[in-house]
């Protein structure tokens, strides 16, 4: 490879693998996108229950980002007290087969990435 086409993956905002993985990919935002794409539509108290070991702070961090890339939709109902629906957008849906290969694949290689990581100990 040439210095030509490496240079695409140096700035965050030239590259969009980069950029749209700084989003999503922490651990937590694929996890919420899975969840929903399971139940379709939360609460946040049910996201909350689901994941579990999330805190609320980092829950409420995460579903604003999701939003903003518009991966999920917040659906505010006024009513006391309000009530606060998530669901996955279309954008969210085109993304879960992709996850999906993902969560595939570390089903299927799991055990021997733990025997290599012990083995690296």
């Amino acid at each position: 490879m040439n210095e030509i086409n490496l240079e695409k993956y140096v700035i965050t905002e030239d590259c969009p693998v980069r950029n749209v993985l700084d989003r999503f990919g922490d651990k937590w935002s694929t996890l919420i996108i899975l969840i929903l794409g399971d139940v379709e539509t939360l609460r946040f108290n049910e996201i909350h229950k689901h994941i579990g070991s999330i805190s609320q702070k980092m829950l409420t961090v995460t579903l604003k980002k999701l939003e903003a890339d518009d991966l999920i939709k917040r659906t505010i109902y006024p009513q006391i007290p309000p009530k606060v629906e998530y669901n996955l957008t279309e954008r969210g849906k085109s993304l879960l087969p992709l996850i999906q290969n993902l969560v595939d694949w570390a089903n299927e290689n799991i055990i021997e990435i733990k025997h290599s990581r012990e083995r690296k100990q």
